[in-house]
Order: C-alpha cells, then sequence, then structure tokens
C-alpha cells in the first residue's frame, strides 16, 4: 500500500486548528512552571550556601577565639612567671636594704645586739638541756 496523496477529510483539519489553539497554552504554561521551578531552586541554592558559609565562619571563628585565648593563657603564666621573680628579687632587696639600713643608723647596733642575744639564749638552752639530760 502507497500512500495516498488525496487530501485528507476536513474533521482532521478541526483537530488540528484545536491542536494549534492548545499548544501555545501549553507552551507557556510549561516555561512558567520551568521558571518557577527555576526561582525556587535558585531560592533553596541560595539558603543553602549561606548557611554552609556561616557554618565555616562559625568554624573559622571559633579556631581563632581559641588560638587567642590559648596566646592570652600563655602569655599570663610568662607574666606570672615574671611576677613571681621579680617578687623574689623585690624582697631580696627589701632584706638588703632593712640590713643597711639597720647597720647605717646610730642604731646600727640594734641588729647585732639581736643576733648576739639570740645566741647567747641558744646558748642558755643547750647547757639546760644538757643540765636536764643529766638530772634524768
Amino acid at each position: 500500500m502507497q500512500p495516498s496523496l488525496e487530501p485528507r477529510p476536513s474533521t482532521e483539519k478541526r483537530t488540528r486548528t484545536k491542536d494549534q489553539k492548545v499548544n501555545p497554552l501549553w507552551f507557556l504554561l510549561f516555561w512558567v512552571v520551568m521558571i518557577g521551578v527555576g526561582i525556587t531552586a535558585t531560592y533553596f541554592y541560595s539558603q543553602h550556601m549561606k548557611e554552609s558559609m556561616l557554618k565555616q565562619l562559625e568554624v573559622q571563628t571559633a579556631q581563632q577565639i581559641a588560638t587567642v585565648q590559648k596566646s592570652y593563657e600563655d602569655q599570663l603564666k610568662q607574666m606570672n612567671g615574671k611576677l613571681d621573680e621579680m617578687q623574689s628579687k623585690i624582697q631580696s632587696f627589701n632584706e638588703l636594704l632593712t640590713f643597711t639600713k639597720d647597720n647605717a643608723s646610730n642604731k646600727t647596733d640594734n641588729s647585732n645586739k639581736l643576733y648576739t642575744q639570740l645566741n647567747e639564749v641558744k646558748k642558755q638552752l643547750d647547757e639546760l638541756k644538757k643540765k636536764m639530760d643529766l638530772l634524768k
């Protein structure tokens, strides 16, 4: 069977014209839906990117804060060590100044007298201990 070259009946023409009227509507609806899907996908993607960047910033900020805090604590420990060292030096210096002051004044013998008296008291205590041991 060969295809016929005869014109088709008019009923097919009516169907085509109806199809042609419907096709632009479907085509327009398809593009409206596609544009809507594109806008929605863009919105959700931008929200996802925003959340991702916020999480990255949060992590970086936490790391930087931890680094700064550790550095601060290390510096504080060093300063405390230096402060303790300075306090011991100041204490030694004060003792030296007090001793020098005692020796430089008119009452220089006060500290020497106290030291001598302490030695005498120790000697007397030692003698008393010996006597106590003898009495036992």
